[in-house]
């Protein structure tokens, strides 16, 4: 359940921008079901943020994968810029997908929980310094444990769900206390904070240690404090009749439903179902600090130091990385036929979500590269004169071929490192090359210019290229490597 190995990835690794406004909700697409045999879309990557070009491109992904289905939104400086959805909720039908879909959301769930304890934490009716025999004397190590280790993942608790399927034990229901009994009693994996390893059973105490304080069931708890303040309408602890259908294979077998895990199995753990839209309204009541406190927000995205002071990158149902200089906090889901990713960047309100009912369809890097062009702030390129990049390389390199420069479209170093000897020299090795198809890779600031890369795929050879221009349009450095 959860983590998987690829949320597991996601998290110990460790889930937008232009003020567009724009709240993109367009018919889901269909997607194949099955692809035996896929066609690679000819759509590339978006290198700058574009909605429009997100959308197109994450959806030929999932065609690509073969995905049943997805939803996705985006948040970028607090506004919607993309809210859609792709395929369908169940394999073999027509009901689309779209952002306002329930699925299950895994262990992004844990954010939520983390929430409720510090609001109660917020309250004055509990403290993360607690010790668990406050609550439960008859866990193993329980005098030792404190409620911020079973929410940092460093209680060293035996985490109960560690396989990547829905096992025989999970059939059958049992009771929050009856599993925090079988696998809470057990010994300790390590002694308490030396070192992390991922426990859903940590947080089935947690969850039930929350119900203790409140003295209101968990789901209650969830709706009074998260749900309804924040008008997440679709955020639920059972399945919503307008939820999607969750997805497994056997082998290579065609997807089927999946049979999800019997009640109380996922319990604090994994078990909230909700939209993207949702969990992006979340996401950016997370950022803008109109849930909890400032401490409490800390306590949840302030990675655990362990004894020996390495650091877990993880705080309280929240991994946090930094990526182009900016921290991200992330956590991932995986429960039976389902995967899902949750990305929050507090300093700009941005937000990327993205839901799946397959479970055989990793998307983690979709979701990586997502956040990765969203985190992208296209006013900090300058505005270049004349042609785009890939037609100024594309020239550029046709002249470098026949040696007839146009030195007037070269700044004064670049005129200098392209003397005539050298460039003969080389001309004929490079027009022995034939011509180039060339693509943009990526574009970002350097020194007030536009700094490009390029694949520059020649008939035999293929060979990247660094080009850097100024405003006015003139070419001040073109490199070529392997």
């Amino acid at each position: 359940m959860i983590p998987s190995s690829t949320e597991a990835r996601a998290v110990l690794i460790a889930a937008a921008l232009c003020a567009c406004g724009r709240d993109a909700r367009s018919p889901a697409p269909a997607i194949a079901p099955v692809a035996a045999a896929p066609t690679k879309p000819a759509i590339a990557k978006p290198i700058a943020f574009d909605p429009a070009a997100i959308d197109a491109w994450v959806g030929a992904q999932l065609t690509e994968r073969g995905a049943i289905g997805a939803s996705l939104v985006i948040v970028r400086d607090g506004k919607t810029v993309l809210a859609k959805g792709y395929g369908t909720k169940v394999v073999g039908t027509t009901q689309p997908i779209d952002a306002d879909t329930p699925f299950a959301i895994g262990s992004i769930s844990k954010q939520f929980l983390c929430a409720a304890a510090l609001s109660l934490a917020d309250g004055g009716k509990l403290s993360f310094d607690d010790r668990v025999a406050t609550y439960y004397p008859q866990l193993t190590g329980a005098a030792e444990i404190t409620l911020a280790d079973l929410g940092g993942h460093v209680a060293g608790f035996r985490d109960y769900y560690p396989l990547d399927f829905i096992d025989r034990r999970m059939a059958t229901p049992i009771a929050p206390d009856d599993l925090i009994t079988r696998y809470a009693t057990m010994p300790l994996d390590f002694a308490p904070r030396t070192r992390w390893s991922y426990s859903n059973t940590g947080f089935v105490v947690l969850a039930r240690i929350v119900e203790k304080v409140a003295g209101a069931p968990y789901a209650q708890v969830l709706d009074d404090t998260i749900f309804r303040p924040l008008g997440m309408t679709s955020a639920t602890l059972t399945r919503p009749a307008t939820a999607a259908t969750g997805h497994e294979m056997f082998l290579l077998e065609p997807p089927t439903p999946s049979t999800p895990e019997a009640a109380g199995w996922l319990f604090g753990a994994g078990d909230i179902w909700a939209s993207a839209s949702d969990l992006a309204r979340w996401d950016l009541a997370f950022a803008d600090g109109t849930i909890l406190t400032e401490a409490s927000r800390r306590a949840m995205t302030t990675p655990r130091v362990l004894e020996n002071q390495r650091v877990t990158g993880y705080g309280c149902g929240l991994s946090s990385r930094q990526i182009g200089g900016e921290t991200v906090l992330l956590h991932s889901g995986w429960v039976g036929g389902f995967v899902a990713y949750n990305a929050i960047i507090p300093r700009t309100r941005t937000a990327v979500v993205l839901l799946t009912n397959d479970q055989h369809v990793d998307v983690g890097d979709l979701h990586d590269s997502v956040i990765r062009i969203a985190l992208d702030d296209p006013a900090a390129v300058p505005v270049i004169a004349g042609p785009g990049p890939v037609e100024a390389a594309r020239a550029l390199i046709a002249q470098l071929q026949n040696t007839a420069l146009d030195r007037a479209t070269l700044g004064d170093e670049a005129n200098e490192y392209f003397d005539d000897a050298r460039v003969a020299a080389a001309a004929p090795t490079l027009k022995a090359l034939g011509e180039p198809v060339i693509t943009l890779s990526g574009k970002r600031e350097r020194g007030g210019m536009e700094a490009t890369t390029l694949k520059v795929a020649f008939p035999t050879r293929t060979v990247e290229a660094s080009m850097f221009r100024t405003p006015d349009g003139k070419i001040r450095q073109f490199l070529l490597t392997p």
